[in-house]
């Protein structure tokens, strides 16, 4: 199957955060487009995920941890850890997700 980024429509998942979603049967990728000061409240859920900064900087807590991240910075999140994250900048960021994120579709 052929997808183009360009012609999956966005969708705003929670406030100011518009993700381009594609799914497969075991996983899921978001494409984010973060606004600067966009926050996503503390959380957990079964999925694993690995989160890239591609553009901005994005302060994230892991586990009670916070650190910043630039672009070029992946973060491996276990399943069921606890994290949290607000855009410092505008954002863009890139989000695998396994298995598929569901509630995303």
């Amino acid at each position: 199957m052929l997808l183009k980024l360009a012609k999956i429509q966005s969708k705003e998942i929670i406030p100011g955060y518009h993700g381009k979603l594609v799914h497969s049967e075991q996983m899921s990728i978001a494409f984010w487009e973060v606004k600067k000061d966009a926050e996503i409240p503390e959380h957990a859920h079964m999925n694993e995920q690995i989160m890239h900064v591609m553009e901005g900087d994005f302060e994230f807590t892991l586990d009670g941890q916070t650190n910043v991240y630039h672009p070029g910075d992946i973060v491996i999140i276990a399943p069921h850890k606890k994290h949290s994250g607000k855009a410092l900048t505008s954002c863009k960021l890139l989000d695998v997700f396994s298995p598929t994120r569901e509630e995303y579709r």
